[in-house]
């Protein structure tokens, strides 16, 4: 039974293997519009905003109550 096997070309000789590398589609990655450092600065400079309006209504309130 061996030499009937020996005798079958695709089972002698050496054996020889092809690595394809083929392109493998991923979803895509969606990167921020924004940076998260941008926007922590847009934040920051929000809130200084927010403070500077809050002092400035403080300022008007004691303006008017000492008039």
């Amino acid at each position: 039974m061996l030499k009937a096997a020996a005798k079958r070309p695709e089972l002698s000789g050496p054996l020889f293997v092809e690595d394809i590398t083929t392109m493998v589609l991923c979803k895509p990655k969606l990167l921020p519009l924004k940076s998260l450092t941008l926007e922590k600065l847009e934040k920051m400079h929000q809130a200084a905003q927010n403070t500077i309006r809050q002092q400035e209504m403080a300022e008007k309130d004691q303006q008017q109550i000492t008039h």
